[in-house]
């Protein structure tokens, strides 16, 4: 199977990014006492709704990963779609967090360029594996 490099690096990081957001949901819903609220800091949800949105979307988002490799296009959209939800989020973030947020933002853009731009083969790469 063949993949555009860039399809490639966006399929790694929504998989890294997507297991990542599932495992920090398994850590909220089954020991909690992780997490630490301070007075400074307001939750608006609790640790088993964050838990379970964290499980819930770091799911999609490592099944469209796969489905993005293997060339599917509605992955193509979720992938875009979580991708600018993730920006619009860091963004919230930026004042606790500036390098991470950043980092992540432009991870994101270099996903959304990647989706936005597939199926151009001028650089596709043979993948050593069949998906």
């Amino acid at each position: 199977m063949k993949v555009n490099g860039w399809i490639l690096f966006a399929g790694i990081m929504m998989a890294v990014g997507g297991t990542m957001s599932v495992i920090n949901g398994l850590i909220a819903l089954f020991k909690d006492e992780v997490y630490v609220v301070t007075d400074e800091n307001i939750a608006v949800l609790d640790f088993t709704t964050w838990g379970l949105i964290h499980l819930i979307v770091g799911t999609i988002v490592v099944l469209a990963a796969f489905a993005l490799l293997r060339g599917a296009t509605w992955a193509r959209l979720i992938a875009a779609l979580i991708a600018g939800l993730s920006i619009i989020t860091q963004f919230g973030l930026i004042q606790y967090y500036p390098f991470w947020s950043l980092a992540i933002i432009a991870i994101d853009v270099a996903v959304i360029y990647a989706v936005c731009t597939m199926g151009r083969t001028d650089e596709e790469v043979e993948l050593p594996i069949s998906m």
